[in-house]
């Protein structure tokens, strides 16, 4: 009878237990779902007026409703269904491809492509006076895919080691270059922020230029460190993701999407336009926190793995002979000019 009831009383305690952490993770979810619809509501476009009491109103009615009303179940549902509300709010914010923009995002690249023979409209090649003082100067370009032969990798720390900016280059043989750099289309006035880049605060856009421009941005005039990889896989598969790059210039043009620091960003969106080509492809954390990317690329053998890996990101750093070529008619080639695998 003793022994019955001892685990009869264990199990209560247990119960409780279990309760009191259910209702614990009940209520972090709900702060955390709190957190995310504040900060959707503060960073919304929107007058200061609207926002302010829609983001007071929605954290208080995420906090209280599971408070006060009884039961408590009730509550938490009916904080849920707020969430839903918050959400499906948040999903219906259209993309635009009309505001007042930046000059250096204003104008969207597009191609068409007749065979083999694919012209490239409004390729950027800005001239640089300093970060912020530049002229926009755009061009068209035809290019036969057939002399479609490398595609090089531009990895670009900015701040955080942890964090990059990837940037790729596509070769033809006779023909230069043509890079595509994934980025924020922001308006006039308005700054990157990492926080606000996960809440539909900036759209996506394809830049299309010239390495005199994206690339001596960062080197010369970001004062950024920027290595240089050429990646091994075969022309046939660089061309399917280069015509996958040009169709979604073209969609991007008609169909403007929002950019995600998260889910769809300048290197989750290269993954997106490489694994339907490449079967062997692996999802890694470091796609995500990509300051290591090309660590990763090491280790996979996708880059030149004659050298130490700590040798070839050292020869790999092109900062001091881009600063020195600066607006050369011949920048491209003098970047590569003594780096593995790029004779």
């Amino acid at each position: 009878m003793t022994h019955t009831s001892g685990g009869s009383g264990n199990f209560a305690r247990i119960s409780r237990v279990r309760t009191f952490i259910c209702w614990i993770a009940a209520g972090t979810l709900l702060l955390l779902l709190a957190g995310w619809g504040v900060l959707a509501l503060w960073f919304a476009k929107l007058p200061l007026f609207v926002r302010i009491p829609a983001a007071l109103s929605y954290g208080l009615g995420m906090l209280l409703l599971p408070l006060f009303l009884r039961p408590r179940r009730r509550g938490i549902l009916a904080a849920l269904v707020l969430f839903a509300m918050a959400v499906v709010w948040f999903l219906s914010i259209p993309p635009s491809n009309s505001r007042d923009w930046q000059p250096d995002v204003a104008v969207l690249p597009s191609a068409g492509i007749k065979g083999n023979l694919v012209t490239v409209h409004n390729i950027r090649n800005c001239d640089y006076r300093s970060e912020t003082d530049y002229t926009c100067r755009y061009y068209d370009k035809s290019f036969d895919l057939k002399k479609l032969k490398t595609v090089d990798l531009f990895l670009v720390h900015w701040g955080s080691p942890h964090i990059a900016h990837p940037i790729l280059s596509f070769g033809f043989e006779g023909d230069g270059y043509l890079c595509f750099s994934i980025e924020t289309r922001k308006e006039k006035g308005e700054e990157y922020s990492a926080i606000r880049g996960f809440f539909r605060q900036y759209e996506l856009t394809y830049v299309v230029a010239d390495e005199r421009d994206v690339v001596r941005l960062r080197t010369n005039y970001r004062k950024e460190d920027v290595h240089l990889y050429r990646i091994k896989v075969n022309p046939d598969m660089i061309r399917r993701v280069f015509l996958d790059y040009l169709a979604e210039v073209n969609r991007l043009r008609e169909r403007p999407r929002w950019y995600n620091a998260l889910t769809t960003n300048c290197t989750t969106t290269i993954r997106g336009h490489t694994v339907p080509h490449n079967p062997d492809a692996k999802f890694d954390w470091r796609i995500i926190v990509n300051g290591t990317l090309d660590k990763m690329m090491y280790e996979r053998g996708v880059i030149d793995r004659s050298l130490p890996f700590e040798e070839l990101k050292r020869r790999s750093y092109i900062n001091t002979v881009a600063q020195a070529a600066d607006g050369d008619a011949d920048f491209s080639r003098r970047i590569r000019k003594g780096l593995p695998q790029m004779q």
